[in-house]
């Protein structure tokens, strides 16, 4: 008898969602796609082109969808603004959840998956930080862990996308909670990965601030946002992070990161490239790099998925549930707001040791 496999369902068929399907489809051993949903007739017509001839079901109604014979685990890869509703709603029918970062743009949304995720410590209930799942960082996160680089006490990292000039990021902009929660969110996930090694909980923030331009796409000011940005974020015990976050990188993806210790420091993709190929011509040396984010992270959205079904089946310490992912990720939200709100306002925010907001100079 064959060993048996993960019965997943997909929510979202927008631009992740076609690559969660693919993924789980083709890439992922141990499950098997036995459902999608989306509400979009276009994207339900690509289900029914793409995924219906290997067995998979199109659902228009989500609802409908947890009632799939069989089904075990949900990935929620629909738009930001239902992400915490449907993880819930999988939940309460005793489902696994892999949910697409952020929870929600709102603290006291993302609160509450975390808190139905500790009612239910059976399911394996995760954000897809797809980072942590990169080879690079896990080798940095190994050799900061051994203490090559002793007390690692300044973090640096950016998230730069290459320009689109098709204006997609301006539209994006109303509902995604700002280039800190859609961009950032991932390097202060990485901050508190790294500054966590040595407890069991994200690091304690102490203080905030931001400022930004719209360099390219002025109309984002009216959501209160920016195609440039710069975060800093001091934490309570002396350490310290800064965020860079664009949308007009001309060559493409520059996503890097810098964790500088007591005794040394590590990057990572500190020279981003696509490869090991260069190109050695008159005008120089050349090397190409990546064009999207999913370009230079598909291998860890993969892994992620693997590693995911593998904790759903086999529970156990493989099951990073409710303590460090999904506590991080509230934590990360409430990072990313805070910073999305120094940019509108200018003003630098603070927090107490028991991460509730406090007056300057608390």
């Amino acid at each position: 008898m064959p060993p048996p496999k993960l019965k997943v369902g997909l929510a979202g068929l927008g631009r992740m969602g076609k690559r969660h399907a693919m993924h789980f489809l083709n890439r992922t051993p141990r499950a098997e796609l036995v459902a999608a949903s989306t509400p979009d007739d276009v994207e339900l017509g690509w289900a029914r082109e793409r995924l219906e001839p290997w067995g998979v079901t199109p659902y228009k109604s989500y609802e409908k969808m947890l009632k799939h014979p069989g089904l075990q685990a949900v990935v929620v890869a629909s738009a930001t603004s239902v992400h915490a509703d449907q993880a819930i709603k999988a939940m309460a029918t005793d489902k696994h959840v892999l949910c697409e970062k952020p929870l929600s743009t709102s603290v006291e949304v993302s609160q509450s998956v975390l808190t139905a995720a500790q009612s239910r410590p059976h399911l394996n209930v995760m954000c897809g930080f797809s980072r942590r799942f990169d080879a690079s960082y896990r080798d940095a996160h190994r050799k900061t862990a051994s203490g090559l680089i002793g007390t690692p006490s300044v973090f640096r990292s950016q998230t730069c996308d290459k320009l689109d000039p098709s204006g997609f990021f301006l539209k994006y902009s109303k509902h995604s909670g700002g280039i800190f929660v859609d961009c950032s969110i991932h390097d202060i996930d990485l901050a508190f990965w790294f500054f966590s090694i040595d407890t069991d909980s994200p690091p304690k923030v102490k203080s905030v601030v931001a400022s930004g331009i719209t360099a390219v796409e002025p109309g984002l000011q009216e959501w209160g946002d920016a195609d440039n940005a710069v975060g800093i974020v001091e934490f309570w015990g002396g350490r310290i992070a800064y965020f860079y976050a664009s949308r007009m990188m001309a060559a493409g993806q520059e996503d890097t990161t810098e964790i500088i210790g007591t005794k040394g420091k590590l990057t990572v993709n500190a020279n981003p490239q696509l490869n090991l190929v260069e190109h050695h011509g008159a005008e120089g040396v050349r090397r190409e790099v990546a064009g999207t984010y999913y370009e230079r992270f598909e291998e860890a959205f993969v892994r992620e998925a693997g590693e995911w079904t593998d904790g759903c089946l086999d529970g156990g310490e493989e099951v990073m549930g409710a303590g460090e992912g999904l506590e991080g990720a509230v934590e990360a939200v409430r990072v990313a707001g805070a910073l999305q709100e120094s940019l509108r306002t200018g003003r630098k925010i603070w927090f107490g040791e028991g991460r509730g907001r406090v007056e300057k100079g608390g």
